[in-house]
């Protein structure tokens, strides 16, 4: 899908994706009950890359981290290569963004960036306990986006 930018009149949509089922199943209801062909869809995916760091060794391998994220780095451009198709199949007018950082932040960001009329999210469903001592993406985005979150859930 060619990337293409935002026509005057249209509406820019954030769609956060992680290539998780909760985030395939946001979009396909972004897709079925509130996209508009004139919409631009902005797919933001956000990659987290601390774990590569995370080994558990007082000091980390340097050939295994660069190893670690060399692999990361393949999966995210099939992500991304899906999530291209993901929209091209749909027939939406769009683009794909991967953005290192919390994914909550750079989702809020790209969509104060880009103009977003609003942004649709997934839910994992986690736990209250779980939720209050690590939060969630969905309840920061909702707590910090200055325009219309729709959290989808199951």
């Amino acid at each position: 899908m060619a990337e293409k930018s935002a026509t005057s009149g249209s509406r820019v949509v954030v769609v956060a994706l992680d290539g998780s089922e909760f985030s395939q199943n946001a979009f396909n209801w972004y897709k079925e009950h509130i996209y508009r062909p004139d919409d631009f869809v902005i797919a933001v995916h956000s990659p987290e890359y601390h774990h590569c760091l995370n080994a558990g060794h007082e000091r980390p391998d340097i050939k295994q981290v660069v190893d670690q994220m060399e692999q990361e780095q393949q999966k995210k451009n099939k992500m991304l290569e899906g999530f291209s198709a993901l929209l091209s199949d749909a027939g939406m007018t769009g683009k794909v963004k991967s953005v290192i950082g919390n994914p909550g932040e750079v989702i809020v960001r790209i969509a104060d960036e880009e103009n977003a009329s609003m942004i649709i999210t997934g839910a994992r469903g986690i736990g209250k306990i779980r939720r209050t001592l690590l939060g969630s993406v969905s309840d920061y985005i909702v707590h910090h986006s200055h325009v219309p979150v729709t959290v989808c859930r199951r």
